[in-house]
């Protein structure tokens, strides 16, 4: 990996294809516009499910280096934390509680491990899904791919403190039994009193099965990877979605398969389509100010500065 020690406070990308990555052309005029002077962004590449070893050496090398600030984990936030936990001072408690970390960052001499997804997912739901959408339903949750997106947007859902605002079932797929299992222990251990299934799905059409038993207005979320990290899309081209769905792509760039696929039933299925832009912006600000120690908005004006500054700069044409 060539890991080099920084000449100036370096946040480091880890992750799949990072230099494909809209982060790269955003985060220049987003420092500057946020008053970060002599700051650098790397990223470091693994292919998914790299060997623990691997994980443990970036991650000492960030701990160990003086100006390595931290950094921000996606894709392999579950295999990372069950390769490191033990090499952090401080797991915060969504980390802990999820067993996954999308953020590492240094404060007061410790080395620090957040699951900021929770958070993040949290803020793009809420933005894109009209309020009490499922308590007037009665929709579901059908997210493909049992990853750390998958782990923090059903735990935002899934809270009781949303009162009947929460989904009458959550479905699960995954192409790796082992994923399936660790997901549904989890979400047990939770004890949100909501009916969760989880299938085994190895093809596209394992995946239509599922959908086509969905109830009108649910929710789908493509939380595989699949259109950015690997060709295709996890559903057939002739699978319909359900009437009036809320459709989330993840991905905000790459062959975007599944996202095409729903434009195409919108009008014809009267779907709300949602790709992972918003996600992107809310993901890598919320990093951001763990890191570097700073203030960043989440709403308002200067949130939405951001969002201008960041489609300028680096958001990719839609497919």
């Amino acid at each position: 990996m060539n890991l080099a020690a920084a000449t100036c406070p370096t946040l480091y990308f880890i992750g799949v294809s990072t230099r494909q990555s809209s982060i790269m052309k955003v985060f220049p005029d987003w420092a500057a516009h946020l008053g970060l002077r002599n700051v650098a962004i790397a990223g470091i590449d693994f292919p998914l499910h790299a060997p623990p070893a691997d994980y443990r050496a970036v991650v000492r090398f960030i701990k160990d280096d003086p100006l390595s600030l931290g950094a921000l984990v996606t894709t392999h936030k579950i295999d990372l934390y069950a390769a490191c936990a033990d090499l952090f001072d401080v797991v915060d408690a969504h980390a802990r509680r999820l067993a996954e970390t999308s953020c590492l960052s240094k404060s007061g001499g410790q080395f620090v491990c957040h699951a900021k997804d929770p958070v993040t997912a949290g803020l793009a739901l809420d933005h894109f899904i009209p309020a009490g959408h499922f308590a007037r339903t009665g929709a579901e949750v059908f997210a493909i791919g049992a990853g750390g997106s998958t782990l923090a947007l059903t735990w935002h859902l899934m809270q009781a403190s949303r009162g009947a605002d929460r989904p009458a079932r959550v479905l699960v797929t995954d192409r790796c039994a082992r994923r399936l299992h660790d997901i549904e222990r989890l979400h047990r251990s939770w004890a949100t009193g909501i009916r969760c299934e989880y299938m085994l799905a190895q093809t596209a059409a394992d995946n239509d099965a599922v959908l086509q038993g969905l109830r009108p207005a649910a929710l789908v979320v493509n939380a595989s990877g699949m259109g950015k990290d690997r060709p295709g899309s996890p559903l057939t081209d002739a699978c319909p979605f359900p009437e009036a769905a809320l459709v989330w792509e993840l991905n905000y760039r790459g062959e975007l398969s599944f996202l095409q696929q729903a434009r195409r039933q919108a009008q014809e299925r009267r779907l709300q389509v949602e790709d992972g832009w918003l996600y992107f912006i809310y993901g890598w600000s919320r990093v951001l100010a763990e890191v570097f120690h700073i203030e960043v908005p989440v709403s308002g004006p200067g949130f939405r500065q951001l969002c201008r500054i960041a489609q300028q700069a680096g958001q990719p044409a839609p497919p």
